[in-house]
């Protein structure tokens, strides 16, 4: 796959010259883009999961719980830590055990972190009274039911939509997901019987006049065996042998298929594919590296393309606007793409402790609206209702665990919260909101 197209000729340095009908000559503008994603048995995002198991299953008895976990991993350990204030009782030890051996770390592949012999340690303690006062009774509240409910703590918020790929997601970020989940997917079904839990995940695409037009370089760094045994009964152990078996079952089993849909696909001509660049990958997940909850935001999120506020998701409770309002935002985004009102669209809330309504609401739609920026901000203040306690009922958000069979959050846990094709989230269900706003804006758009 080239990523020079026809219509002009290329100069040194990479970008196109573009022939225009008034006889003018313009730069197209040439550049590469790159985001990652890790596995679910990344040391990071087996935090993540674990916060958001605490999470459902507290919410799963108790959808009024207060919720702020945090989890560490290392070599034999789990700790849970943080605030929480419920009803619910549960049985943590279990819990974390679950997850643990759910992402694949179990019995004698599972190196120094089994979900069978790790030491979990719970240190949780109860949410602060100075933070619930203003959470349980917002310091505007007019009476309105939904006006009761404050932010859980300042912040800015970011959601970002673009007509990039059928899910309106950056498409490094998209690739990058889909190579992810798959690793995980020839993991778990067999298909790669090397393969181990950690893994990552990064893609880099090739944009002119900011379109993606081809896909420059794929990297994979995945967890595997010290050896690989073959159908007719032989072993490979030798590091350049093994990592040469491993790249040609990745592209085959993983690339392949995970892009075989798309209409901008890799090819082995023209995309670099890196396999463990370092030459093996055999001592991985908590025994090679610490993780922690909220390390991976921008895996999370939109792969880097867009700002982010700099809050993690993971092991909050809805009425931290951290997670709720990052949901709302990306709501917001993806409703005026999928409307029609723009290519890319980047929503900023903010928020300030105890206080309901935003305190700014900012939408830039990167020269890309059929609507100015101002219109498309005074527009999303018109229809939505962005107050933390609007947010948990228009989503459902403290219900969805109980209704989804004890689990919800840890789902998107892994692989992003965004964009989500194998998911139902209703964050990014926006066909409803998006009729009305093409509806409320086509006689201005007319004109």
């Amino acid at each position: 796959m080239s990523a020079v197209g026809s219509g002009g000729a290329r100069r040194k340095g990479g970008d196109k010259v573009v022939h225009h009908a008034s006889g003018r000559l313009q730069m197209a503008r040439r550049y590469v883009f790159t985001s990652e994603s890790v596995t679910e048995g990344h040391p990071d995002k087996i935090c993540d999961q674990v916060s958001d198991a605490v999470l459902d299953a507290l919410l799963a008895q108790d959808p009024a719980s207060r919720v702020a976990c945090e989890t560490v991993v290392n070599t034999g350990l789990c700790l849970i830590t943080g605030e929480v204030t419920t009803t619910a009782r549960v049985d943590f030890n279990t819990l974390v055990r679950g997850v643990i051996e759910r992402i694949g770390y179990s019995g004698a592949r599972a190196g120094g972190f089994d979900a069978n012999s790790c030491a979990v340690l719970v240190a949780l303690d109860q949410q602060s009274p100075d933070i619930a006062q203003g959470v349980n009774e917002a310091d505007d509240h007019d009476g309105d039911p939904l006006d009761l409910i404050g932010a859980g703590d300042q912040g800015i918020m970011f959601g970002y939509a673009c007509d990039e790929t059928p899910e309106l997601m950056p498409l490094p970020i998209s690739l990058a997901h889909r190579l992810a989940r798959r690793l995980a997917e020839v993991r778990h079904n067999g298909t790669l019987g090397f393969l181990l839990p950690d893994g990552k995940t990064q893609v880099s695409v090739v944009y002119e006049d900011d379109l993606p037009v081809a896909i420059d370089t794929i990297l994979i760094s995945t967890q595997h065996t010290a050896e690989i045994a073959l159908p007719d009964g032989s072993v490979i152990s030798e590091e350049k042998a093994l990592r040469e078996r491993i790249a040609a079952d990745l592209w085959s089993h993983v690339v392949e298929p995970a892009t075989s849909d798309l209409s901008l696909r890799p090819s082995q001509e023209s995309t670099r594919f890196l396999v463990n660049p370092t030459g093996k990958f055999v001592v991985g997940g908590p025994q090679g590296d610490a993780g922690l909850t909220g390390r991976k935001i921008i895996v999370d999120t939109y792969g880097g393309y867009a700002r982010h506020g700099g809050g993690a998701f993971s092991g909050k409770d809805p009425t931290k606007v951290d997670r709720s309002a990052a949901y709302a935002a990306r709501y917001v985004a993806k409703a005026l793409v999928a409307a029609g009102l723009a290519s890319k669209a980047e929503v900023q809330l903010s928020y300030a402790i105890g206080v309901a309504k935003p305190v700014s609401i900012l939408v830039e739609s990167f020269g890309t609206g059929a609507l100015a920026d101002a219109d498309l901000t005074a527009l999303v203040q018109e229809h939505f209702d962005l107050r933390p306690g609007a947010i948990i009922e228009t989503f459902g958000l403290r219900q969805l665990p109980q209704q989804r069979g004890g689990r919800f959050y840890q789902d998107v846990a892994a692989y992003g919260h965004f964009g989500r094709s194998d998911l139902d989230l209703p964050w990014e269900n926006v066909e409803a909101i998006a009729a009305t706003l093409k509806q409320v804006t086509a006689s201005r758009i007319a004109a």
